[in-house]
């Protein structure tokens, strides 16, 4: 009954089974969403006595109260104070102001249905409930989404008023409410000591275990939190993260730091606790605190310390709960240790991969959550993105999945002709369903050698047809390194602010986003980012698996239009490729593919297995100048030339290029 389209937080019994069992059913059958529950979710503050009913949630339909029992006075009872707390909880998130009181919408968005297993059609109930009106819609959608914990930014939401008439507005206008995988993993009381939830980057797994911090933060007033990631900037982000939802969330009681919640890095400082999760362990259990050295990871600290309180014949707990944010990033060491500290339950949350050659996409060990649906980006732009950063249109190919894999990273998987072709199609998200499609293409390949004066034409395309697009709306992505590439960001820092009178923020500078701003970078600062609208600007499509890596986190930046603008034009034949398999995307909504044959798929790991190993660059471009047996006095002068012309790019035949042209130069002078 499981699935990312049917949530049930209702107790099922012999009464209800038959009736939820369809429910069910038809929410998988025609992938909607439906949420069968008895009280509001997101705060146990709401019971009620009478429990011989169900509220039925479906978008685009009434909310159903449905009643199994034989005391009519009790069920109108329990109806009467479920709306009334609705519309409490509508007055404490401000949609009141919106959506109006219960005697606004009640009338026409409540309905009361008294079951009968005899004569019950469910088809005849969901026709009689269909809300007809978009705006009513939009309403109901508001109430189903206080309901579900799914707290909107009002202030983004119209309901009455001008329609939106730009992709733009209607997008950010999209009321979204978690789906069934997501509310269960908010809600769904646990046991288990450790409950793992894994996805692709964009399935909405951090705004999740902020969902899931506030849940355990105000369930109880004495629990001690500690949320951690790899990264000191993530954590750093993080922390000032938390107040914003907090308020957002209206969460009443005081963020207590360092007494009830921390969130910081993994490791931390030997002088401050608080700096750190293992910091905090090593000073709460008074054992010696290690700084990283080559011979002290990440993991062997991990390790000592709980080789340390294994031998102790008694330990207490530091925390309540621990959330583990990017567990690609850490050792198992790691996981083992929080587990050991913490008192209930360890929430571990992170990528399928982080690159897409990783080569252990499916790992052994299975998550309570697998999140397969990325809500930030057009399942077309994905499946391009996909299609593009594994070679799907070449041959050879690049990268290859097995179906277990394909499934897990949210494919459907058909295969046709004999088996001798793949069709790799994703769900539709109700973030883009009421857009339509055929209505506008999410990626846009461009050809310009003039990449200057295109992006600001792009700029100018995008806020004539979204009049009220601001700065921060847009994204300039650059794949290479090149001191080219810095100049052009120094020039568009100049000449956007004078053409659009938007200012403009070099990330690889400032180290990260900035409200009311444009957002330029290069590949290496774009993590966890979204943007309506991204321009992603390469010099060539080249077969390197560092560039195909770049490209493919790139386009999937944004969430409703990515320019793919490409200025050499020596692949003309791997663009044509390129172009043919997007448009196949856009007319089919579908990937179709030859699989590669079994001799291809291992040549594919092979290459792959080389591709990953921790070669520096310096050893790379070394391994190049023995292979071409480049003079050694002539070496420091070739590897700065190959960075600055190429930037730290894993691409062997590029780099071999640019070596034997300016090497040969070299010789002749």
């Amino acid at each position: 009954m499981s699935s990312s389209f049917f949530f049930l937080q209702a107790t099922q019994n012999q009464i209800n089974k038959s009736l939820i069992e369809q429910i069910s059913n038809y929410s998988n059958a025609q992938k909607k969403q439906v949420y069968i529950i008895n009280k509001p979710l997101g705060d146990n503050k709401y019971s009620y006595d009478y429990e011989d009913c169900l509220v039925l949630l479906i978008p685009r339909h009434k909310i159903i109260f449905i009643d199994f029992g034989a005391n009519k006075i009790a069920f109108e009872s329990f109806v009467e104070d479920f709306i009334e707390d609705l519309g409490s909880i509508s007055d404490k998130y401000r949609y009141k102001q919106i959506i109006g009181r219960p005697k606004y919408w009640r009338d026409d968005l409540i309905e009361e249905y008294t079951y009968d297993q005899k004569s019950f059609q469910l088809k005849e109930l969901l026709t009689r409930t269909k809300i007809q009106t978009g705006d009513r819609q939009k309403v109901c959608e508001l109430l189903i989404s206080l309901l579900t914990g799914s707290i909107n930014d009002i202030d983004k939401v119209k309901v009455k008023g001008t329609v939106p008439d730009n992709l733009l507005d209607k997008v950010k206008q999209k009321i979204l409410l978690f789906d069934g995988d997501q509310t269960r993993f908010v809600y769904q009381q646990t046991s288990n000591s450790v409950i793992r939830i894994q996805g692709l980057s964009g399935t909405g797994k951090t705004e999740l275990l902020l969902h899931k911090l506030k849940e355990l933060y105000v369930g109880s007033e004495s629990s001690k939190i500690m949320f951690t990631c790899h990264n000191k900037i993530l954590a750093d982000n993080l922390k000032k993260r938390i107040p914003d939802f907090f308020n957002f969330m209206k969460v009443e009681q005081q963020i207590k730091w360092s007494e009830r919640l921390w969130c910081v890095n993994a490791w931390g400082s030997q002088n401050d606790k608080n700096s750190g999760a293992y910091s905090y362990i090593c000073v709460h259990y008074g054992l010696p605190f290690y700084r990283f050295s080559y011979s002290k990871s990440f993991d062997s600290v991990c390790r000592i310390v709980l080789n340390q309180l294994n031998e102790k014949s008694e330990v207490d707990f530091a925390f309540d709960y621990m959330l583990i944010d990017e567990s690609q990033d850490f050792p198992q060491s790691f996981f083992d240790l929080c587990e050991k500290v913490t008192r209930y339950t360890v929430y571990i949350a992170g990528d399928i991969f982080q690159s897409i050659f990783d080569e252990n996409i499916v790992s052994n060990i299975e998550p309570d959550f697998l999140l397969s649906k990325c809500y930030r980006t057009d399942p077309r732009t994905l499946m391009f993105a996909h299609s593009l950063g594994m070679g799907l249109f070449e041959t050879p190919k690049l990268r290859w999945l097995e179906d277990k894999e394909w499934e897990a990273c949210g494919y459907l998987v058909e295969k046709i002709d004999s088996e001798t072709r793949y069709r790799l199609s994703r769900e539709s998200l109700r973030r883009f369903e009421d857009l339509g499609n055929e209505s506008f293409d999410s990626v846009e390949i461009v050809l310009d050698n003039d990449v200057y004066n295109k992006i600001l034409t792009i700029i100018k395309d995008i806020i004539d047809t979204n009049p009220t697009v601001l700065a921060d709306d847009v994204g300039i992505i650059f794949t290479d390194n090149s001191k080219i590439t810095y100049l052009m960001a120094d020039a568009l820092e100049q000449s956007i602010p004078r053409a659009f009178g938007w200012n403009v923020n070099k990330a690889y500078e400032s180290k990260h986003k900035i409200k009311d701003t444009l957002f330029i970078s290069n590949k290496n600062n774009v993590k966890g980012l979204e943007f309506p609208f991204v321009i992603c600007v390469t010099g060539s499509i080249s077969r390197s698996y560092a560039a195909r890596n770049a490209l493919y986190m790139m386009l999937t930046r944004s969430f409703i239009k990515t320019y793919l603008l490409i200025s050499q034009s020596n692949t003309q034949s791997l663009i044509k490729q390129i172009q043919e398999g997007l448009v196949g995307i856009n007319t089919n909504q579908y990937i179709e593919v030859v699989p590669p044959s079994k001799e291809e798929i291992e040549k594919i790991k092979t290459t792959i297995k080389y591709s990953n190993s921790s070669m520096s660059f310096f050893d790379f471009i070394a391994s190049i100048f023995n292979e071409l047996g480049v003079d050694e006095a002539c070496r420091t002068s070739l590897f700065d030339t190959v960075k600055n012309v190429i930037g730290e790019d894993f691409d062997k035949d590029r780099a071999q290029k640019v070596i034997e042209f300016n090497y040969k130069e070299m010789r002749r002078d």
